[in-house]
């Protein structure tokens, strides 16, 4: 059985049960008729405690994402909201790549993922914060944007948008309006 299957197998599980626990608890509510309680609510939960997904792609990359919550989409079962996430890519070629971030989409078909909210990436010593990244592992890229500032043992760098392709790390470095510079400090 693959990854994707076993994840689908998971998550498939997790919303019959919770769908037929609240389903028993509804029914025993109405038999009950508990007064301070209205007929019509209804109570729905799908969060998860303590996430953690791992998957390795077909080269032997390892993607490791763990959040403190995450909530399952009703309506698109393989999306997950993350809230305090931390995911960690273990490169076959390279060192390890550390991102940190308040929020994030998780797609468990893919294993894309959308970064949001003060997002951080640590790579050996360089250090790339800004607002929103798009990572996908089916594209071998990064897009990180909004308010970016990377960071290294020379230089600040500010700029609206960095793409690096994490198979060869060949990167690009741009701004949105091109009247606008990408601003290059040295840190001596």
């Amino acid at each position: 059985m693959g990854r994707k299957s076993l994840v689908f197998l998971i998550i498939f599980s997790l919303l019959t049960f919770i769908f037929f626990y609240f389903k028993h608890l509804k029914e025993e509510k109405a038999s009950k008729k508990i007064p301070q309680m209205s007929d019509h609510t209804i109570y729905n939960s799908n969060i998860i405690e303590n996430v953690y997904y791992s998957s390795i792609d077909a080269k032997g990359n390892e993607y490791i994402i763990r959040a403190s919550q995450g909530e399952i989409d009703f309506k698109q079962n393989n999306i997950i909201y993350l809230t305090n996430v931390k995911a960690l890519i273990k490169l076959n070629n390279s060192n390890d790549i550390e991102i940190i971030s308040e929020y994030g989409k998780y797609n468990s078909n893919n294993f894309d993922t959308i970064f949001s909210k003060n997002v951080v990436i640590n790579y050996l010593d360089n250090k790339i914060k800004g607002e929103y990244l798009d990572f996908s592992m089916e594209r071998n890229s990064m897009i990180i944007s909004r308010d970016v500032i990377y960071t290294n043992l020379q230089n600040i760098l500010k700029a609206d948008v960095i793409e690096i392709n994490i198979n060869n790390k060949d990167t690009t470095v741009f701004m949105y309006n091109n009247n606008e510079k990408v601003n290059i400090k040295s840190k001596n």
